[in-house]
């Protein structure tokens, strides 16, 4: 399956598009999907300008509209995160995912999908430090801070995202704090020498981005935001990391990952030095005395050594640049679907059933106050996703053919704003909240809260419920 990723799209979705018709047509290839990292801007109308973080003069509506009304389609089945220049009121409206327009899905504030069995997983927004532990208190009308403050990144997704199995994709937005000393450092400081100050002040990209990394050691990994493309390779050495906790993954970072660990040797040693001795006693044993029993009868009985670890492995990290002219902002690579999955085309986006059982789990501890509660020990919120993990395969998964939960039978794209029109070009006003179907489909499927439609108290943008 081939698979088109994009650094930041900033509205540019006729370029994007028109860029990977050029190569298709270029290699004689067809590209099955997009992935888009983030600053997607899905701007619906003029209102929601108004809700986005950015200086006036790039309030601009962007080519997004003109999909979402209808008025043209995508050619390819397209996947995003947000980042940190959106329209925050639509992307909390579809909380848990969605599609924006016809064939545009939006991951959620965090999420994971299948696209033909291939696992997609994502983290939209950026990391600041101060609104990490809060909850999502931000609401329309939103003031200056909570227009910047609601796509900050939040524990609760981390910590969601932390007990997946390891997936194939994973998106964000920020770069993994630490990434950069992992590929050509010397040639990232050429092209972006202000970037230094951060490096050595350890202040480049998410800390939270990289325990993830460590932790569910994807095979690849996509940022976008800082408007440069940067690869790099990280080993996850075999044994480290095993624990799939974001706190453990924290602990993980600070260790050298380059570090070749020496006890596997040590241990090996021990045994090759061990077994010729017993083998000589056993035989001059036998010697003194025919009737003396052997130890070979009681090797069978001791416990074998265990296997060796198995070899490293490794995620692969590209960061791509911002859509515009002579910019590296598009990359196209190759991955094999699952066997047990039939590869179709158009390829089928479902829902990841793991990930349904992470939110049913929970969506209980999902705080809509500034205060968040806290967390289950991950002893505790592992055993009781694999209790929900249970209840989805019996009330979401049974009968589905081959047990896949299609998301279009569940979410169905919805016009919840109206579009683009002249009488509102000038308007300095936030639009209303707009309930949307599609989050209450997912929640009545997984028989949840809705939270995310709650009624909530108080204006200014903060009102908690």
């Amino acid at each position: 399956m081939k698979i088109a990723i994009e650094g930041c799209c900033h509205g540019e979705l006729d370029a994007i598009y028109a860029q990977i018709a050029a190569l298709e047509q270029q290699h004689g290839y067809s590209v099955d999907l997009l992935l888009i990292c983030g600053d997607f801007q899905a701007v619906r109308n003029h209102r929601d300008l108004q809700c986005m973080a950015v200086p006036d003069k790039y309030k601009q509506l962007g080519g997004f509209a003109k999909y979402y009304t209808g008025e043209a389609r995508a050619p390819i089945l397209t996947v995003v995160i947000g980042g940190n220049h959106e329209a925050s009121n639509y992307f909390w409206e579809l909380y848990h995912g969605g599609w924006l327009a016809p064939n545009i899905y939006f991951l959620g504030h965090a999420g994971c999908v299948q696209v033909n069995g291939v696992r997609i997983a994502g983290a939209s927004g950026i990391f600041k430090p101060g609104d990490f532990r809060l909850g999502h208190y931000e609401r329309i009308p939103y003031n200056h801070g909570t227009m910047r403050s609601i796509y900050h990144i939040r524990q609760y997704n981390i910590i969601r995202l932390s007990l997946l199995s390891s997936p194939t994709v994973f998106l964000s937005h920020d770069w993994p704090q630490g990434i950069e000393h992992h590929g050509d450092l010397r040639g990232l400081l050429r092209r972006k020498p202000y970037f230094r100050d951060d490096i050595n002040k350890g202040a480049l990209g998410s800390p939270p981005m990289m325990g993830l990394l460590r932790t569910l050691k994807p095979d690849w990994w996509f940022s976008a935001h800082l408007h440069c493309r940067f690869e790099a390779a990280v080993v996850h050495q075999a044994g480290a990391g095993t624990s799939d906790s974001a706190g453990a993954s924290a602990s993980a970072e600070k260790t050298n990952p380059d570090e070749i660990s020496i006890d596997d040797d040590e241990e090996d040693a021990g045994t090759a030095t061990s077994a010729p001795a017993d083998k000589t006693e056993n035989s001059t044993a036998q010697r003194i005395n025919p009737d003396e029993i052997t130890l070979d009868e009681e090797e069978d009985e001791v416990e074998a050594p265990p296997p060796p670890p198995p070899p490293p492995t490794e995620t692969k990290f590209l960061a791509l640049d911002k859509c515009l002219p002579r910019r590296q902002f598009l990359e196209v690579i190759d991955v094999e679907p699952p066997s047990s999955f039939p590869s179709t085309s158009p390829p089928t986006l479902a829902f990841d059933p793991e990930w349904l059982a992470i939110t049913r789990a929970f969506n209980q501890h999902m705080s809509l106050a500034r205060t968040q509660s806290p967390y289950p020990e991950e002893a505790a919120a592992r055993a009781a996703v694999a209790r929900e993990l249970e209840w989805v395969k019996t009330h979401v998964l049974d009968g589905k053919d081959g047990g896949v939960a299609r998301v279009e039978d569940v979410q169905q794209f919805v016009m919840t704003a109206p579009g683009p029109s002249r009488e509102e070009e000038k308007t300095k006003m936030q639009p209303t909240y707009y309930p949307n179907p599609q989050t209450a489909a997912f929640c009545s499927m997984l028989q949840i809260e809705n939270k995310v439609d709650a009624p909530y108290t108080g204006g200014g943008g903060g009102g908690a419920s």
